[in-house]
This record gives C-alpha cells, structure tokens and sequence, in this order.
C-alpha cells in the first residue's frame, strides 16, 4: 500500500504551512514563558489577569526569571538548535546535532533544573547531561525515561523537514527522540505526533479520518508500529539494551488511533469542553506525554487554522501549558500557514526574522527532496 494521496497543495503553499508549523511552534513557546507551570489557576489569574494574550515577563523566583516576554524558553531553544542544523546540513545529520548539543547546550548547564538557557532545563536533559558528562559515556547510551514531551519539542522540526517522506520521518524522528528519551511508550507517541504532523504539512485534515491514513502507512511499512495483517500478527522484537524505534517495534498502533478519536470528540456537538481551554483539565495539567498529547490533539482539531484561539487556549490552561501552546502552535501553523499566525506575535519574537530564514531553507530543502 502506497502513501495517502494528499490533497492538491501548490508549492508556495506546502513553502507557507512549513513555515507557520515552525514559527507556530516558537511563538507558542514564548506566549507561555511568563505563566509556565502554574497549577494554581487563581494564582495563574491573579498575577497575569484573567485571559493572557501576548508574551509575559516571568515572575520574580519563577521557573524563567529573569527573562523578557518575547524570548524562549530552553525547549525553544533547543528547537531552534536542532533547525539551525537541518538548515545548514540540508537535512538531519545525528552527529552535527550532537556535537551542537555537547559544546552549544551540555558545555553551558550543571546538572540543576534552574541553569543553561532558556531558564529551566528538564529532567531528560538533565539525565543525559549527567550520562554524557559526569559518566562520559558515548550518544546512543544517555537516554533515560522522562516521560515528558521534551522530545516531540525538537524533533517537530525534523518531521517538518522529512514531511513528505514519512518513513525517513519516522526514522529520523525516532532517532533523535531516544537520545534522550528511551521508554517505548514516549517514543510511540513522539513518532505519531509528528506523523500527524507531517500530514497536516501535506495538507490533509485534523478530523476522524486521519488515523486511517497513518494506519495506511503503518501497513506500507512507512510508519513503525505494530499492527495485524492479513497474514498474521507481525513479529515484535524483545530486547531490553535496544530503544524500539524501528519498523514493527512499536507494541501497538494505539498513538496513531488517538488523533481521530479526540478529533472526534472536538466536532461532535454533544461532546463539549467549555471554554476550550479547561481541555487542560480534562485530559490533565502535567507534563506526561499522556496528558500533553490529548489536548493538543483536541485544541488543534477544534480551533484549525485559527491559530490565535488554539494557542491562547492552551497557555491559558496552565500547568505544563509551554509544551501544550508548543505543540498546538506546530499543529496550527501547519494547517493555516504562517499567514495564520498574528504579525504581532511574529514580530515581538526574538531572533524571529534568523528564524524565518532557517525555516526557509529547511522549506527549500523539504520540497526538493519531496519532488
């Protein structure tokens, strides 16, 4: 079985959607730095008003203090780090990333949550740091099991770059994510985050049918989940000192069929989360995969292209809303465009008109390898 035909999309338009996909993921980043990980709401109303909508300066003795409203948070940063190398590597190269993380990120932190750049490092990078630095042991052995989005945070960029080529999608994906996050689970969900992604990049629907069309790729062999054929359960392979992220490794397809069953729930009339960003409630305040990718999937499917409304509902629903409003802001973008993200927030992002630029080339080099 072949690839799902995509919706007839121009250049320029797939050029735009890459564009919005990336700098949504950025400005979603920003617009929560300042109310990070309150999970107190009334705290949350009581210091930034009841409806944030545009960046924040952190508080005094917050997770970010320090910096200004408009600038990014470590996840930002090490988003920008990893296009910074598919640009001017054409494409994802494991080792030029690496040795950016050793002498750009690792050669900056100390092991603590509250060092390096972007105010706050997390647990995953942390353990790596830890492995890699105080262990010296090679890549490829510091990965450890957070079970957090850290990841998906990143890698959204290589899927943007390998969006029409999802088995290299899959590949390049899964390979970057278990440098520093190994438990299966995280992994499955990473990969599928960024297969819905990359058809979204392609033009086609956040709504019920879409796990159909990962399923079509799972079953090509494209995408590295389990599933039954016609002729038999696929061989799933046991071996604990191996991260699964290979084809038929994942144990089952469960992260490709969410995406449609939220989808779903987001249409249907009788199945509402009023306001929208009290999905941050429904499906949880944490940071885990678990109840991050939920409501992005909801937020994403309900609001479409209007990006404005899909971001501000994921920041305003606090707790781990930077990785939420991130991974919405990616989905978003990929489905209205740059155009879709408002000009004040392109604007009042820092390094916004360097980012463009490397989005740019990483746009260039997507289409070409696609053609």
């Amino acid at each position: 079985m072949t690839q799902p035909s995509s919706p007839a999309a121009s250049r320029p338009d797939l050029f735009n959607r890459v564009l919005g996909a990336l700098m949504g993921a950025f400005v979603g980043d920003a617009l929560a730095l300042g109310p990070h990980w309150y999970y107190d709401l009334d705290a949350l109303r009581r210091d930034y008003g009841p409806w944030i909508t545009d960046y924040t300066d952190p508080q005094p003795g917050r997770y970010h203090a320090g910096l200004r409203g408009g600038q990014s948070s470590q996840a930002g940063w090490l988003l920008e780090l990893t296009l910074r190398s598919l640009a001017e590597r054409g494409g994802y190269d494991e080792a030029d990333f690496c040795r950016r993380i050793d002498d750009e990120l690792f050669s900056r932190i100390d092991g603590t949550p509250l060092c390096g750049p972007g105010g706050y490092t997390s647990q995953s990078i942390r353990e790596a740091w830890r492995l890699r630095v105080g262990q010296r042991l090679p890549w490829g052995e510091v990965g450890g099991y957070a079970d957090t989005t850290e990841a998906a945070e990143r890698v959204l960029a290589i899927a943007v770059r390998d969006a029409l080529q999802p088995a290299r999608l899959a590949r390049d994906v899964a390979s970057n994510a278990a440098l520093t996050q190994i438990d299966p689970t995280v992994l499955a969900m990473t990969v599928a985050y960024c297969a819905v992604l990359g058809l979204l990049l392609q033009g086609h629907a956040l709504d019920e049918s879409i796990s159909g069309k990962l399923m079509a790729l799972v079953r090509s062999g494209q995408l590295p989940f389990h599933t039954v054929t016609g002729a038999g359960e696929a061989v799933v392979t046991r071996d604990s000192e191996k991260p699964r992220r290979t084809a038929g490794d994942f144990a089952s397809p469960d992260a490709l069929l969410t995406p449609s069953n939220i989808a779903r729930a987001a249409h249907d009339p009788d199945v509402r989360i009023e306001p929208a960003w009290k999905a941050s409630l429904v499906y949880g305040m944490p940071c885990a995969v678990y109840h991050q990718f939920p409501a992005v999937y909801y937020l994403a499917a309900r609001f479409g292209a209007d990006f404005e409304s899909a971001v501000l509902h994921a920041v305003n629903g606090g707790g781990q809303n930077q990785a939420r409003a991130m991974l919405v802001g990616a989905l978003c973008g990929a489905i209205g465009g740059l155009d879709a993200i408002p000009q004040r927030w392109i604007g009042g992002l820092e390094r916004s008109a360097e980012r463009l630029q490397w989005a740019s080339s990483v746009a260039r080099d997507m289409l070409a390898a696609g053609a």
